[in-house]
């Protein structure tokens, strides 16, 4: 089948693909039998990094990227132009193709992605993986799942709310029914609200504001997966070249997507560059374009990883995670870091690789992405915050969806038992002790079986000097997991008069 043929597929593929994607991001943790990490496991830098820095051999990741290896090896880079829902919307979103005379970016700067996949793996190898937020599907997944999905239910629920108002027979009841069906099958129950929304998007933002300077300027010049897979392209089997049929019309380099066809070179395309988009195929009506198998390596080009690069991007990672060692902040005892359960810094650093799963399937949206608890290294890592919401008794569904084990996936009634924290009560603000007034909703609201929060019955004196029996919250530390229900249910308006802590092993006792 002819080249120009098999190009009406890709949008189709593309749309598909990114229709999965989409899907398996809404269906993790509702829908156990569809595989919500599959995007990652097939991600050979996510699975690379995340093996490197933790020291330890992960199968689907293994088996995962080693596919979309052997698929570039025989067929070039065709995840990067088929298959990846970043470059799906680039392609979707308007760019800026350059005029026949306009002068174009330094080729050299394609260097930057090796750069970055230098810096990502060699930090990997020194146990630090906190600038995987650059891998591509690490980056839609997580702005996907903090900001535009809550985006978009809050739209859903201001126009829902819209239509209860307007005074039409039986409109408020098709509402109610309405959204009683989303609320159960699609939509959360709560408005979702997830800190460093602002900078996912931004930091997405940029990548497709870049489409104006050039057409995929993400892919061309800073995609450090499409770095490895360009790599892994230099020896692919299949391949563009040209013919002695070409007229040098340049059509085909004024559609190239990624730039990668030169006119300099008799029109000829890196293959580490080229995305196998075929959208020059159509362009060129002399048959002057073929696509054929190749056994010998491509060409190295200028703008390829060389030796002063990788000591360049070694450099660079030895001078990040010594710096992210150093800060003063990571010498501190962090009282509120409280990680889901079963995840234990720092191995847990070296396995998170802030995709953001775990936060979207959170029922209670306890589950937040750190600013500085974990220090820089820990940035946009998952911590519990028990003021926005507890980490639910019957819910283990962070350890069932992490697609690096840095969360065990432990079955919920191990998970019941794993400790987060220990609560402590504030005696200066705690309603009985420092008002004499009544409140037990810490102990009622307390989900373990034998109460880690117990009531002691004292008697105090109200202001017209009359004995009244009082009930005090106090905590029994054995008991305590640091759930963070009762810090949550707390009635007082701003800091909770109880509150969790890191379990005393790990040095809070003394803050006390």
């Amino acid at each position: 089948m002819r080249a120009s043929k098999i190009r009406k597929f890709r949008p189709w593929v593309q749309a598909m693909a990114f229709i999965l994607f989409i899907v398996l991001l809404l269906a993790a943790g509702r829908i156990a039998f569809l595989p919500a990490d599959l995007f990652f496991r097939l991600d050979p830098l996510v699975g690379l990094a995340g093996m490197l820095a933790a020291r330890r051999f992960t199968f689907t990741m293994f088996i995962g990227g080693l596919i979309v290896l052997v698929l570039t090896l025989i067929l070039g880079r065709v995840w990067c132009g088929w298959l990846c829902p970043l470059g799906t919307v680039l392609d979707w979103v308007p760019s800026h193709k350059p005029k026949p005379k306009e002068s174009d970016v330094n080729p050299r700067w394609r260097s930057v992605k090796y750069f970055l996949l230098g810096l990502i793996i060699l930090g990997a190898l020194l146990g630090n993986l906190s600038l995987i937020i650059l891998d591509p599907i690490t980056m839609i997944y997580r702005t996907v799942a903090t900001a535009i999905w809550p985006g978009f239910v809050a739209i859903v629920t201001g126009v829902e709310q819209a239509l209860a108002g307007l005074p039409v027979p039986g409109l408020l009841d098709a509402v109610v029914e309405v959204d009683n069906f989303l609320r159960s099958t699609l939509l959360p129950m709560y408005q979702p609200v997830f800190r460093l929304s602002g900078l996912a998007v931004l930091l997405f933002g940029v990548v497709v504001a870049l489409n104006a300077v050039r057409s995929r300027f993400w892919c061309r010049y800073l995609c450090p997966l499409g770095a490895l897979l360009g790599l892994v392209g230099k020896v692919s089997w299949l391949r563009r070249s040209t013919n002695d049929r070409c007229i040098a019309c340049a059509r085909c380099a004024r559609v190239c997507p990624t730039g990668t066809i030169d006119p300099k070179k008799d029109y000829a395309s890196d293959p580490s560059e080229c995305i196998m988009c075929l959208e020059c195929a159509p362009a060129c009506d002399k048959d002057a374009q073929q696509f054929h198998g190749h056994l010998a390596p491509a060409m190295w080009q200028p703008y390829d990883p060389s030796f002063r690069q990788f000591l360049l991007s070694a450099g660079a990672a030895v001078t990040v995670v010594g710096l992210s060692k150093v800060i003063p902040q990571n010498k501190q005892t962090q009282p509120f870091l409280l990680r889901p359960p079963g995840a234990t810094d720092p191995d847990f650093l070296s396995q998170c690789i802030r995709c953001g799963m775990c936060i979207q399937v959170c029922p209670t949206l306890g589950l937040q992405p750190s600013l500085t608890e974990a220090g820089w290294a820990g940035i946009w890592t998952p911590v519990l915050v028990p003021r926005l919401g507890p980490c639910d008794y019957s819910c283990n569904a962070c350890g069932q969806v992490c697609p690096t084990d840095a969360i065990p996936a432990l079955n919920l009634e191990d998970k019941r038992q794993m400790v987060i924290g220990h609560a402590y009560v504030d005696r200066n603000r705690c309603l009985p002790w420092a008002s004499g007034r009544s409140c037990i909703t810490c102990e009622e609201m307390c989900p373990v079986s034998d109460k880690a929060i117990q009531l002691e019955d004292v008697v105090v004196f109200d202001p017209d000097g009359q004995p009244i029996t009082l009930q005090r919250p106090y905590v029994v530390q054995e008991r305590c997991i640091g759930c963070g229900i009762c810090e949550n249910h707390c009635p007082l308006s701003g800091q909770a008069a109880i509150q969790v802590y890191r379990p005393t092993d790990l040095g809070v006792s003394q803050l006390w």
